[in-house]
C-alpha cells in the first residue's frame, strides 16, 4: 500500500517544474522577499540625533557609541530582532531587504 502511494508521488513530481530557484546559475532569477522581512541594517548618520536609546534597547550589544555621540553597528553580532528600529524616533535605523551579507574581512560589517 505504501510503495504504490510513494510511486505514484514519485511520478507525479517527475513531470512538475522544480520548486528551487537557480540562484547561481541565475542571478538575475531571485527569490521574492517578503514585505516585512528583517535584512541588513540601515543607517542614516545624518538624521540620527544622538539620543543613544538603541545602545540600551540592543539585547546582543551589537551598538557602541562614537565619540560624536553617533552609534555603531557591529553585524556580525546581530540578531535582526529589529528593536532598536522600533526606539529611534528620528528614524535612522532600519532594516533593509537586503539579505545577501557576505563579505571576506568582518570589518566590513562594520556600519557607521
Amino acid at each position: 500500500m505504501k510503495l504504490g502511494c510513494m510511486l505514484r508521488n514519485v511520478l507525479r513530481a517527475l513531470f512538475q517544474r522544480p520548486v528551487t530557484v537557480q540562484y547561481l546559475t541565475k542571478p538575475e532569477e531571485r527569490v521574492p522577499v517578503p514585505e516585512r522581512f528583517r535584512g541588513k541594517l540601515a543607517y542614516d548618520r545624518d538624521a540620527c540625533i544622538g539620543c543613544l536609546l538603541c545602545i540600551r534597547t540592543c539585547p546582543s550589544g551589537v551598538i557602541t557609541a562614537t565619540v560624536e555621540k553617533k552609534v555603531k553597528f557591529d553585524v556580525v553580532r546581530c540578531m535582526f530582532c529589529g528593536q532598536c528600529v522600533e526606539i529611534c524616533p528620528k528614524n535612522a535605523i532600519a532594516l533593509s531587504s537586503e539579505f545577501e551579507i557576505v563579505v571576506d574581512n568582518k570589518e566590513e560589517l562594520v556600519i557607521q
